[in-house]
């Protein structure tokens, strides 16, 4: 399992939104490509980008943004938001781009998810399952589409896909931990792990998720490392040794009993 710090894109700069409301939006740095390098610096291999303006616009709007992302840094970028032809997903693979990430097009187009896995490859793809109340949303989560998450997920299983980011929207930038079931029941629907999105706000949070280990790649998380309550290294570090807990790290998080609070 590894860790992938994220970077939200909104009019070039870094960004967070709560619960994907575009009128609830927090900036962190005006410039992201710095950013990246910070988290590179940190012990980041991996990087989770999400183009807002192009989720809505349906064009990879911050495709410079991506570059000079990808120029200045080492990291594996997937890169996701409005890629909706096979020439935005080459755009952004050709400027070095490890994975693109297809959303709203899996539900909208699914003749053209279907030509990009034909294309590119699983390798190349991951498909982004962004949901409310169990609706995939679409457009930037700013609709719901009509269609199970679970219900796409078995579909783009059936379609080569081996990568998938499934977004808990209620969740995502709020800190209020992970739903262990939701993502146990979207890999089980999808037939691979799934990479865990919102909710994540501190290392324990990523520990926690060890009873569904095998039902996890990796995880992001955005606001928690902005705003201070996970670092990077100490996320890497819990996913590196999410699924062996040392006997010292369950001790201190033991809750202590009435003797030793009397003592």
């Amino acid at each position: 399992m590894y860790l992938l710090p994220a970077i939200d894109l909104l009019d070039g700069r870094a960004v967070r939104l709560a619960k994907g409301d575009y009128h609830a939006v927090t900036v962190y740095n005006d410039d992201p490509a710095y950013q990246a390098q910070l988290f590179e610096e940190a012990g980041a291999t991996w990087l989770h980008v999400v183009d807002l303006d192009g989720a809505k616009s349906g064009n990879p709007d911050n495709l410079e943004v991506v570059r000079a992302i990808l120029a200045r840094t080492s990291l594996k970028v997937e890169v996701g938001g409005g890629v909706r032809s096979l020439e935005a997903a080459d755009r952004l693979l050709d400027a070095g781009a490890t994975r693109v990430i297809l959303g709203t097009a899996l539900v909208r187009d699914p003749d053209f998810a279907q030509a990009a896995m034909e294309k590119f490859g699983p390798d190349a793809l991951v498909a982004g399952i962004d949901a409310k109340a169990g609706e995939a949303a679409v457009a930037g989560w700013t609709e719901g589409s009509g269609v199970a998450a679970a219900d796409l997920a078995r579909r783009m299983a059936a379609l080569g896909y081996e990568h998938l980011v499934y977004t808990d929207i209620a969740r995502d930038g709020m800190q209020t931990g992970v739903e262990n079931e939701a993502y146990a029941k979207m890999a089980a629907a999808f037939g691979n792990p799934v990479i865990v999105s919102g909710g994540i706000a501190t290392a324990a949070d990523i520990r926690a998720l060890a009873p569904i280990a095998d039902a996890v790649e990796g995880v992001i998380t955005g606001r928690a490392i902005y705003e201070g309550t996970l670092t990077v290294a100490d996320g890497v570090a819990a996913c590196d040794g999410t699924f062996q807990l040392s006997d010292q790290l369950e001790e201190e998080e033991r809750p202590l009993t009435i003797e030793e609070l009397e003592s």
